[in-house]
């Protein structure tokens, strides 16, 4: 995907490459939806005839067209006998839009190239079954691994209901996120705050913890170049209601939600939702907001996504309770020290090293003079060994 920036993309009668050279194209085309879509899927679509490139598509929000619509639509005539590269088993049911395998057959595709099958009952192979039935051939498998990867948000959603969740951290070389007084701004450099935006506007949530929130009084906003599409949703775990009503993040833009107890003062949850936060109140577990049951409420509300920013004692219940599916771990060259600054894991910890979780799938990026580790945690459903899930509705 690495060959075609957002600003650069092949034009129609470019030459096109090999099965695998089409498929990367038609993921690079499905990560412009990225922050659009969901709770769908992003695709990407990509025609080609006689060895040149017909038309061109993306899944660009809810409601919208398919990918392979809108590629199909672009080749035009030139769809006839042609070859579609998608990285997702194309659609065989009326949702929000028709049948996506009803416009392939009707464009007259020869040949359709799928990076992974989709195993929603609705379509599980039924999209394949269509095309096959109807003369076209089809090869399924090309990028899986990719196709996987760039849709882990989704894959997770779709098979539980519940929303991935990614844990960020910036940390200093010793692993604090905060000198003993509490500064943390700023241990990271600018490149990795960037990144950090990015993300933030890739994902649907941003979840906090109450002692960020006050400790920290941010935004969490998503501040990128170009703008964001949209605003995270803010989620505070917050089980008395602390949250101040000056806090910053209510007078930003986009939703604030503080989950609470039921031992949430009642002049504190109204004073929030005058103050224009959603407060939810969900039971609690040995005082504190069940956490499960939170993201149970994200995943019935379309939350498919949730950026753990947690703090240190928000952090180690997450990964303790196994609700954590992947880290990103921002660790610059900064040494803070001391026994009162914090960590980025609180809680309990590993009793020993045997019982410490090791990540796998790890990859390590450069962002200026800050490194950042990423891993997933085992048993998470790594998207390159999880079976995909879902299709676009």
């Amino acid at each position: 995907m690495e060959h075609w920036p957002k600003d650069h993309l092949p034009s129609p009668g470019s030459p096109a490459g090999d099965d695998a050279w089409c498929m990367d194209l038609a993921l690079a085309l499905a990560a412009r939806g990225q922050g659009t879509v969901d709770p769908n899927p992003m695709v990407g679509a990509v025609v080609v005839r006689d060895g040149r490139i017909a038309g061109l598509g993306w899944h660009v929000r809810p409601g919208e067209p398919h990918a392979e619509v809108h590629a199909l639509r672009a080749a035009g005539d030139l769809a006839q006998g042609a070859t579609l590269y998608v990285n997702l088993e194309p659609c065989a049911h009326h949702g929000r839009t028709p049948p996506c395998t009803d416009a392939i057959i009707a464009a007259g595709i020869r040949r359709v190239v799928a990076a992974i099958e989709d195993p929603n009952p609705q379509v599980r192979g039924q999209g394949f079954a269509q095309l096959r039935a109807a003369g076209i051939e089809v090869t399924v498998g090309v990028r899986a691994q990719e196709a996987r990867r760039l849709n882990e948000v989704f894959l997770k959603y779709a098979a539980t209901g519940r929303p991935f969740v990614l844990l960020k951290a910036g940390v200093s070389l010793d692993g604090r996120i905060a000198t003993r007084n509490g500064a943390s701004r700023w241990i990271t450099g600018p490149e990795a705050r960037a990144a950090v935006h990015r993300l933030r506007a890739a994902y649907p949530a941003i979840m906090v913890g109450s002692g960020t929130a006050l400790a920290d009084d941010p935004e969490l906003t998503a501040r990128t170049e170009p703008p964001a599409a949209r605003q995270p949703l803010r989620v505070v775990v917050d089980s008395r209601a602390r949250l101040p009503v000056t806090a910053r993040m209510l007078r930003a833009p986009g939703r604030t939600l503080v989950a609470v107890t039921r031992a949430a003062p009642g002049a504190r949850r109204r004073a929030l939702e005058q103050a224009g936060a959603e407060v939810v109140t969900l039971p609690d577990r040995e005082g504190h907001v069940d956490l499960e049951a939170l993201l149970e409420e994200l995943g019935r509300r379309g939350i498919s996504g949730v950026l753990l920013e947690g703090g240190s004692t928000l952090n180690g219940a997450m990964l303790q309770l196994g609700l954590v599916d992947k880290v990103m771990f921002f660790i610059a060259p900064v040494l803070i020290g001391g026994r009162e600054a914090p960590g980025a894991i609180g809680g309990a910890g590993a009793a020993s090293l045997a019982d410490a979780p090791r990540l796998v799938d790890v990859a390590w990026a450069a962002y200026g003079a800050d490194l950042c580790v990423t891993g997933y945690l085992p048993g998470s459903g790594a998207p390159g060994a999880a079976p995909a899930a879902g299709n676009h509705a």
